[in-house]
């Protein structure tokens, strides 16, 4: 299948998997069976699947056929371009298509002159009244394509306002511009934009970042430090008849290759390969320079081959217009798209499933736990109502004192079980102290100071490591203080389970070791900054700070995810804890009322254990079900789709949609 075609099959995992979860949840609620931790963790996994982003980051220096291979995956079925993609120059700006159901469809522009203002590309995302903003028809593909030719709009400028823009380094004059016979500079006249259109797949969850040639990368660190990190997959796009250029390997070199650890996610696009159609040469030798392209191209960037992928975006884009079915398999435009569909959608997918999984494997535990309290407390009050037969009433009074007798010690008790929650919450208020704003603050003042010094700075890679250094050591005690509460709440636990006979169980263990992974990989992904061939750049106070806060923004998005965790994982205990005692005090209430009836004349004896009798086989019943329930939830869980896909293409979809 295309990636559209695979992408349509994730969406609709996605929304079996949020059904089943609902189906659950209600289940759950119904029977009492939901306390506070788990409605919270169905909540959050459900919103998850529901708002789930897939980013695909399309990387390239000018004129390698970019936005024309973005034209040939997603937007072939609109029977034209969108993206611009005419000879020279196209994309200016790094560009991000999605959807966002609260705004109509339009296309948001950030001038380039707010490079020359301290704020990052984050804050101004959140002044919207700062952005150009144009209305889109999606029902007009040629509205829609000349209102997306913005994009690729320049401006010209004197040498002093390139400089002071980022487009100028008189330090390092070969990777300078040509200016024009009056001296002035061509710059990009937008700095960021923003598209939101009801395309079938960003409706689905697709964000596609366009991002133009090295200039307009190297001086925006938020984009390798915080967008191209979180692409799910990159797509860096060369010219098939000229291989690795030396701009092509800068870029992969100091933005793509600190951050691709996982390889699998980075794919290398050979584009063009049609300019090595040649009818005087046979298709064995053309067959034959494509693969040496591609093995040199991967030697170069230390990939394996099978990474480098041959395409021609535009008799792709032209193919899939004719429906030219010879024609798209020569451009090999499929090969691509099944990379994209394996490499980002299958992994994405293998994530969630391992959220869905724990989930469940997490319920299924809770409540079978709760179901065994529950059965186990109906079997006593039936064998304490069997032990009356005969009694007289006096026997029964003492029943009755015996039992009220026990609800006054264990609320008693409450004293013991507070001085729990006491120390749990200290050790919490302690944990999240070593993940919180003030923490990160304090780790990297040294480093913001060294970025705010004029001029050349010197030393700024030792005081980088130190920042981090601390950092790691953080999070390393977090990691510690999260092994001390859960060995501290399984001596609790074991201890109140002895003594009023509950059955909790503590949470699995708190594991923050993948945010330390995160730590290192955004480590990773800023050092090119503080290297030699940036030093000059680095000593523009502008783009220090920009760079500081690209640094302190991951940072906080960070360390946000690893609390809200713990406060996911503390919530799973302590709700737990909260429906026992629930649970407890409801069944001291009905053995008195039990006992009540009886003395009462209200109900018989027989009649009482034969409603107890019911009430454990609905609860056998319901236990049946849950199993059930919670097996299909599994198995669905692994299934590729449970919905039945109808079959349409593209083009029909965004008729449809539009």
């Amino acid at each position: 299948m295309s990636f559209n075609q695979e992408f349509d099959e994730h969406s609709a995992w996605r929304r079996e998997r949020a059904r089943h979860l609902q189906t659950l949840a209600g289940w759950l609620e119904r029977r009492d069976l939901l306390d506070a931790g788990a409605r919270e963790r169905l909540a959050q996994l459900q919103e998850r699947l529901a708002s789930d982003k897939v980013m695909v980051a399309f990387v390239a220096e000018f004129s390698r056929g970019k936005s024309e291979l973005i034209n040939a995956v997603f937007f072939a079925g609109y029977g034209r371009r969108i993206m611009p993609a005419s000879a020279g120059r196209t994309t200016m700006c790094p560009t991000e298509l999605g959807y966002d159901a609260d705004l109509p469809p339009c296309l948001r522009l950030l001038p380039i002159e707010t490079r020359l203002q301290p704020q990052s590309l984050m804050e101004w995302r959140s002044a919207p009244h700062q952005w150009e903003r144009i209305d889109l028809d999606v029902n007009d593909p040629s509205q829609l394509a000349q209102a997306i030719e913005k994009v690729a709009e320049v401006r010209r400028v004197t040498q002093e306002e390139a400089r002071a823009l980022g487009f100028w380094h008189d330090e390092q004059p070969d990777d300078n511009p040509l200016p024009g016979l009056d001296g002035l500079i061509e710059v990009p006249r937008w700095r960021h934009a923003l598209i939101n259109m009801a395309h079938p797949l960003l409706k689905q969850g697709l964000v596609i970042l366009d991002t133009p040639g090295l200039n307009a990368i190297g001086a925006e660190p938020e984009l390798t430090v915080s967008l191209l990190p979180q692409a799910h997959a990159v797509v860096f796009i060369l010219a098939a008849d000229a291989g690795v250029s030396k701009s092509d390997l800068v870029i992969w070199r100091e933005h793509l290759a600190p951050s691709a650890e996982h390889g699998d996610s980075r794919l290398v696009v050979l584009n063009k390969i049609d300019t090595l159609w040649d009818d005087l040469t046979s298709p064995d030798d053309i067959e034959a320079q494509i693969a040496r392209q591609r093995v040199q191209s991967a030697q170069v960037l230390g990939l394996a081959p099978q990474q480098v992928i041959a395409v021609s975006a535009q008799k792709g884009l032209l193919a899939k217009v004719r429906q030219d079915e010879t024609l798209l398999a020569e451009s090999r435009l499929p090969e691509l798209e099944r990379a994209l569909a394996d490499d980002v959608l299958a992994h994405r997918r293998e994530i969630l499933q391992a959220h869905v999984r724990t989930t469940l494997q997490q319920l299924r535990t809770e409540v079978g736990h709760l179901l065994h309290a529950r059965t186990r407390e109906l079997v006593e009050q039936i064998q304490e109502l069997e032990a009356l037969r005969g009694k007289n009433a006096t026997v029964i009074r003492q029943m009755r004192l015996r039992i009220e007798q026990e609800q006054r010690e264990f609320d008693a008790g409450g004293a013991r079980i507070q001085a729990v929650r006491s120390v749990h919450l200290k050790h919490l208020k302690e944990l999240f102290a070593l993940l919180g704003a003030n923490r990160i603050k304090a780790d990297v003042a040294a480093l913001a100071q060294a970025l705010k010094q004029p001029g050349v700075k010197f030393g700024v890679k030792k005081v980088y490591a130190e920042a981090f250094r601390r950092l790691h050591g953080g999070l390393a005690d977090a990691h510690r203080m999260a092994a001390e509460v859960q060995d501290m709440l399984a001596g609790a636990f074991r201890s109140l389970n002895a003594e009023y006979g509950f059955a909790l169980q503590v949470p699995e263990r708190l594991d923050l070791s993948r945010y330390a992974e995160e730590l290192a990989e955004i480590e990773q992904s800023h050092l090119q900054y503080l290297g030699l061939t940036n030093v000059f750049r680095l000593a523009q106070p502008e783009f220090a700070d920009r760079l500081a806060k690209a640094v302190l923004s991951r940072l906080r998005k960070l360390y946000e995810e690893a609390s809200n965790e713990v406060e996911l994982w503390n919530k799973a205990a302590a709700s737990q804890l909260d429906a026992q005692l629930r649970e407890r005090r409801k069944n001291f209430a009905r053995r008195i009322e039990a006992v009540h009836r009886i003395q009462e004349a209200a109900g018989s004896l027989d009649e009482r254990i034969a409603e107890l009798q019911a009430r454990l086989d609905d609860l056998q019943a319901e236990g049946d079900e849950w199993t059930r329930l919670t097996a299909e939830a599994s198995l669905a869980e692994a299934m590729p789709s449970a919905t039945p896909r109808p079959e349409v293409g593209l083009a029909a979809q965004q008729t449809a949609s539009v």
